[in-house]
């Protein structure tokens, strides 16, 4: 009972009797993970083979680690045991990446990225991360109004004077909204700050050394914590790779080129559509030229399709973005631009109905012709700016941004602006100044070698930036995939078996090697 209040309170806690920053990391005084029951509404977000194998556990850290003594917040953490207890190795945590992902749930999940083997020998730890989902969220409303209120005329690819002139606008009540409401948290949002958590937690659960794999944003906990605890670092797994140094150092120029990213990553998509032909991809034949005209025409005005429903340029921008993490995506994807490309070009042969339209999804649970009432509890975090404008240096104005978005536009045609629109636009007026941030080193040695894995066209955290990462790390091995989407643990037999040996045995992949996907696109 008491956890179960513990996760829904979410609340910071005072206490007193800490150990010193340093004390904290090197002796013993971290209390031992009291695991419990998991509350009812976890519990309905897992599949129900897992509900009686996994456990729930709330481990206090410091909110400030310079201050040991001051405020805790409660992390949260679930435990799936290993398969096996008799050749059990340790625990490995999981990071699903965001920043923001909230990662708790992700320990009963683990057949989807993990061989039996891994899921026999190790405990799987997943988390919420400070600020994030049930662990004391960071919010910057206090009511759902207020948030719906900020979000109107805040565009996510604002085009129009108007348009730019009222995301600007509107972004800055947000950040505004931040200051007033997000509490102590604010300030201690850092990776550096999830690292040393994550470094209370593995004592917590009684290991000498971390097992981690982190997805995505998580590659950057990963590796921070490798810098920061280096010989506390037993095999650390990085999938979809950020570049540390760039984020850490110029926040402008790191969203550049991840917008570059989404480019290379949608140009290739569109030459394995015409590779594969219409029977495959109903969008194949001239498929780049086709998009690019598409594009250019929702650029100027909304397209209808026969059913009457409007498309618009900020539609096709942002459902492509998403499903280019996603290639079992793709084929639903090209059709639904077919049938665009179709009722813009109505006398040419092509899908001439709307396909893969989307479908209600039952009423919102018979709440969508609900009037909402007054005052409605907000119920969402906040946590993906206080992360990203924490660790990222960005302008402090958004003077020059139409300037800036309209640079990126050019040499990113289709997501250089929809990039922009982020974290440059709202960091600039994020109201924490001068954070404590991890800014490197990089180049730490580990006793093992981390393991960097990267797709060749990966969209949100592209090729070479899995290569920077292997360059700045000071003992990695980089293992590739010639695979789309985001992310490939699970996708990937080969490369599966090779996290496999490193994890268990600590034998670490070749340097270079080249492994494949378990499918192809439109395949």
């Amino acid at each position: 009972m008491a956890l179960a209040s513990a996760l829904a309170l979410g609340t910071v806690i005072s206490a007193s009797g800490a150990a010193s920053a340093q004390a904290q990391s090197l002796s013993t005084t971290v209390r031992p993970a009291a695991w419990g029951p998991c509350a009812a509404d976890v519990l309905a977000e897992i599949p129900a083979s897992q509900r009686d194998k996994i456990s729930c556990a709330v481990q206090q850290v410091p909110v400030d680690h310079s201050r040991p003594r001051g405020a805790t917040t409660g992390v949260i953490m679930m435990k799936r045991p290993a398969g096996d207890p008799a050749k059990k190795i340790g625990s490995l945590f999981i990071n699903p990446g965001g920043p923001g992902g909230a990662g708790l749930i992700y320990s009963a999940y683990g057949s989807s990225f993990f061989t039996p083997e891994v899921l026999e020998k190790f405990d799987l730890i997943g988390f919420d991360p400070r600020g994030v989902g049930r662990s004391a969220p960071l919010r910057c409303f206090r009511t759902q109004e207020e948030a719906d209120a900020v979000n109107v005329g805040w565009y996510s690819l604002p085009i129009t004077e108007d348009e730019i002139a009222s995301s600007i606008r509107q972004s800055k009540a947000y950040t505004d909204y931040c200051g007033i409401n997000a509490g102590p948290l604010l300030n201690f949002m850092s990776t550096e700050a999830v690292a040393r958590d994550l470094d209370v937690m593995r004592e917590a659960v009684g290991d000498k050394q971390l097992n981690y794999v982190g997805f995505s944003y998580g590659t950057l906990l990963g590796a921070t914590y490798a810098n920061i605890f280096p010989q506390r670092s037993r095999a650390v797994v990085l999938d979809g790779n950020v570049d540390p140094f760039l984020r850490l150092t110029n926040g402008t120029e790191y969203d550049r080129e991840r917008a570059q990213g989404f480019e290379i990553s949608l140009d290739a998509m569109l030459k394995r559509c015409d590779a594969a032909g219409v029977a495959k991809c109903a969008f194949a034949g001239g498929a780049r030229k086709k998009f690019d005209d598409l594009r250019d025409s929702l650029r100027k005005a909304p397209t209808t399709l026969p059913d009457g429903t409007k498309i618009t340029l900020t539609d096709v921008v942002s459902r492509t973005s998403s499903n280019l993490y996603s290639p079992s995506t793709f084929k639903a994807l090209t059709a639904w631009l077919q049938s665009i490309h179709a009722a813009q070009h109505p006398g040419a042969l092509g899908v001439q109905s709307v396909v893969d339209a989307p479908k209600p999804l039952g009423n919102n649970g018979g709440k969508a012709d609900v009037r909402a009432l007054p005052d409605t509890q907000y119920t969402a975090d906040d946590s993906y700016y206080a992360v990203n404008c924490t660790d990222k240096p960005f302008p402090r104005t958004t003077r020059d941004w139409a300037g800036t978005a309209a640079r990126w536009e050019k040499e990113s045609p289709t997501f250089g602006r929809y990039q922009a629109a982020s974290d440059l636009l709202t960091c600039a007026t994020w109201p924490t100044r001068h954070p404590d941030r991890w800014i490197g080193p990089w180049h730490r040695s580990t006793p093992n070698p981390v393991v960097v894995v990267g797709n060749y066209y990966d969209p949100a955290t592209r090729y070479v930036f899995a290569q920077r990462m292997a360059k700045e790390l000071g003992n990695a091995r980089l293992i590739s995939v010639d695979s789309f989407g985001h992310c490939i643990l699970g996708g990937s037999a080969g490369a599966d078996a090779a996290v496999t040996r490193y994890l268990v045995d600590l034998t670490a992949p070749a340097h270079g090697a080249v492994f494949q996907p378990n499918a192809q696109p439109f395949a």
